[in-house]
C-alpha cells in the first residue's frame, strides 16, 4: 500500500527531514532538506544551530513561496513539526503525509539523500561553522543536480542535460565540490 501511494503521486510529493552535522567546535547544526519526489530534485535546504518549529515552517514558505507548494509533504513525525509548523503548512493547501513511528524506509529518497550527502561530501571534510557547511552542501547541490546520475532515473540527473557527440571536442575533466568529485564533458579545441 506504501509503495502504491508513493508511485501514485509521486509527481506531487516532495519530502523533508534534517540532517544533524557536527562542526570542529563541537557544535551541531541541523540541515534541513526538502526534496521533490518526481527528479529527486533538492528544493530547499537551510541550515541553522536552533531549529524551531517556527524557522521550520518559514523554510517551508521559502521553498514554495507563489502558489507553487506541492499537494503532499512527508515528513516523519520529529517534535520539532509543531502546531505553528502544521497550521503554516495546512494553510498553504498542502496535506501532510506521517511515516509510521520509526520508519525511515518509508521517506526512502530523502534519506537516501542524507546518506549520499554523508558517504559523498561530509565524511571527506570537517565542517569549521554554519557558513563553511552552506558553501559545501551548495558545491554538493550543484554536482547533485547536475552530474550526479541516478539509476531510477536511467542513468540521468534531477536537472537532464543533452548527451554530446564526439563531433564536440575531446572530453575534459571538471573538479566539482572542491575537488571531491569530478565530472567530464567535452569541449570544443
Amino acid at each position: 500500500m506504501w509503495k502504491t501511494f508513493l508511485k501514485n503521486h509521486g509527481q506531487d510529493l516532495v519530502a523533508l527531514d534534517f540532517l544533524v552535522v557536527p562542526t570542529v567546535t563541537y557544535k551541531v547544526l541541523f540541515v534541513l532538506l526538502i526534496l521533490a519526489h518526481h527528479r529527486r530534485r533538492v528544493v530547499h535546504f537551510n541550515v541553522t544551530e536552533h531549529p524551531t518549529a517556527e524557522w521550520t515552517a518559514q523554510q517551508v514558505v521559502d521553498a514554495f513561496p507563489w502558489d507553487e507548494a506541492p499537494p503532499y509533504l512527508l515528513r516523519d513525525r520529529d517534535r520539532i513539526y509543531g502546531t505553528s509548523f502544521r497550521q503554516r503548512v495546512r494553510h498553504m493547501g498542502i496535506e501532510e503525509v506521517l511515516i509510521a513511528p520509526r520508519s525511515p524506509w518509508q521517506n526512502p529518497y530523502v534519506e537516501r539523500l542524507i546518506g549520499s550527502i554523508r558517504r559523498e561530501c561530509l565524511d571527506h571534510v570537517i565542517v569549521l561553522h554554519e557558513c563553511h557547511l552552506r558553501r559545501l552542501l551548495t558545491g554538493y547541490f550543484q554536482y547533485y543536480h547536475h552530474w550526479r546520475t541516478r539509476r531510477a532515473l536511467d542513468m540521468d540527473c534531477p536537472l537532464p542535460r543533452p548527451a554530446q557527440g564526439p563531433e564536440v571536442g575531446p572530453i575534459i575533466e571538471i573538479p566539482e565540490v572542491g575537488g571531491l568529485h569530478h565530472h567530464y564533458e567535452r569541449r570544443a579545441a
